[in-house]
């Protein structure tokens, strides 16, 4: 259940004729609360754009494959952007159902850029923890970094860049990853050390 971050008060997920599956279609003037929110910072309006649209938009989420937890997160993360830049909103472009569709769309896209350059990150950590103290990145940017990590990764055998997605991305154990690959416990770690060479040779001047 959602609680409305302008009012405090609790809503109820019941879902109105005419939502369609795979949409966020309502059968209210969700355009005339948008502009009360942008003129005049209308909680009222506010808290019927969210009591209506939270719920639908997690459900949005979910059928995209959006963890439930995560999906509320973004949901709530949704209608608070809808009522900080309501006044963005032109009615002329795109109704308010699509406007809101768009902005959660980009905050699930956000999101996953940011686990992207969190996971490419762990992998120079790795490289950093195994051969020495950390050092202050000052030459490059973090995704400047992330970016030559994608490079290095691409140069791995498909072998090689599966133990590491396995063990170092998805955070799996070295017998783990070899049950789940039907290989030897020795061979996940002769292929770890073959990559994390690569890696070392492809990345050692950002240490």
């Amino acid at each position: 259940m959602f609680a409305t971050p302008a009012t405090g008060q609790k809503s109820r997920a019941s879902v109105p004729a005419g939502v369609r599956r795979g949409s966020i279609t309502v059968p209210m003037d969700a355009d005339a609360l948008v502009q009360a929110i942008a003129s005049s910072a209308d909680r009222q309006a506010f808290a019927r754009l969210f009591d209506h649209f939270a719920p639908r938009v997690k459900g949005l989420l979910m059928r995209g494959g959006t963890p439930p937890d995560l999906a509320e997160e973004l949901a709530q993360e949704t209608l608070m952007t809808v009522w900080r830049k309501a006044a963005l909103f032109d009615p002329a472009k795109a109704g308010a159902s699509t406007w809101i569709a768009t902005i959660a769309r980009n905050l699930r896209i956000d999101y996953a850029r940011r686990e992207k350059r969190s996971r490419l990150s762990q992998v120079f950590d790795i490289l950093e923890d195994e051969e020495g103290p950390e050092q202050p990145d000052d030459v490059l940017s973090g995704s400047e970094r992330d970016a030559r990590v994608r490079v290095a990764l691409k140069g791995l055998s498909k072998e090689q860049y599966r133990v590491v997605e396995l063990a170092f991305l998805e955070g799996f154990s070295h017998q783990d990853v070899a049950n789940k690959l039907s290989i030897p416990l020795g061979t996940v770690k002769s292929r770890l050390r073959l990559a994390m060479a690569h890696l070392r040779r492809h990345l050692e001047d950002l240490r």
